[in-house]
């Protein structure tokens, strides 16, 4: 019996070993990852109604959910066993942008999620981002290039712990959306913006992070998250009026009077014009499209 044990907690030790090797090997390898990318030029505007659609932007893509309200940086994640980042100063104060950081590096983040070097950047949603038309994205920068300095000296930090490095492996955290840029995209033209399901559409790409591309969430994100919910009109939000829709995503609290989970960024979604609000409503009450089966 004695032998029978220690042979069985020898082969779970190398199990474990094996495991932990292959873990980390796998992420390590994807994390160092170089991509080649094509930086297109885009064309930056300097009037003040640009720099403004760009602020309009900004705040509906949510870059200021982490990188701060002035954009000076902060500390995003501080869990050793999950992860531990900051979110880069964006400015040109002391800890931010050096003084050669050009046109072309703001648009491969966005566009394609790498560094100046080509490797990938933790959780910078340019899965989300790359499909930005050119002229939202040139707006963006715009603004972003001549937001105020801040001084907010940060050290580089990108982390990955135990957790998150299985986390990476099993593809259940957006923890290198790189991976999954269509990186041969290199221009998107300009989106009419109207009230319509089409323009819907358009801004629902913010939203696929949660509830997928297909609207109708599925299993938690991550340990310990909230399982996601079917927003299409097959879900809850499916019931509520437009004027519910719009005051949910204002507020944070849905029509019967329960708040949000913390989860669901309504600090972003309550930026959204009314019109934007009123198209992605449209949009999600378009789904599902019939005649075809999407899963979650």
């Amino acid at each position: 019996m004695l032998r029978i044990t220690g042979i069985t907690l020898l082969a779970i030790l190398v199990l474990i070993i094996l495991l932990s090797a292959f873990v980390y090997f796998n992420t390590e390898r994807r994390i160092d990852k170089i991509y080649s990318v094509t930086v297109p030029e885009l064309n930056i505007p300097s009037d003040s109604l640009s720099i403004e659609k760009g602020r309009h932007v900004m705040l509906i893509r949510g870059c200021s959910e982490c990188h701060g309200e002035n954009l000076g940086g902060k500390k995003f994640l501080e869990d050793p066993s999950l992860a531990m980042i900051n979110a880069p100063n964006l400015t040109r104060g002391k800890g931010g942008l050096p003084a050669d950081y050009s046109t072309s590096d703001w648009t491969r983040t966005l566009k394609h999620g790498v560094d100046r070097n080509g490797n990938a950047l933790f959780i910078m949603p340019s899965d989300e981002l790359s499909r930005m038309s050119d002229e939202d994205m040139a707006n963006l920068i715009a603004y972003c290039q001549q937001v105020a300095p801040v001084d907010n000296e940060l050290p580089r930090l990108h982390q990955l712990g135990i957790i998150g490095r299985v986390l990476l492996v099993l593809d259940k955290a957006p923890i290198l959306p790189a991976e999954k840029v269509d990186h041969s995209i290199v221009s998107v033209p300009a989106k009419t913006v109207s009230v319509s399901a089409d323009y819907g559409k358009y801004l629902s790409v913010g939203c696929e992070g949660c509830h997928r591309a297909n609207m109708q969430g599925g299993p938690p994100l991550a340990p310990g998250f909230p399982i996601v919910p079917d927003i299409t009109s097959k879900g809850n939000p499916g019931k509520w009026t437009k004027e519910q829709f719009i005051q949910t995503l204002r507020t944070g609290i849905r029509p019967n009077g329960v708040a949000l989970n913390q989860e669901m960024p309504w600090q972003i979604t309550k930026n959204f014009t009314d019109a934007e609000l009123e198209a992605l409503f449209m949009y999600l009450q378009s789904l599902p499209v019939q005649g075809t089966e999407i899963k979650p």
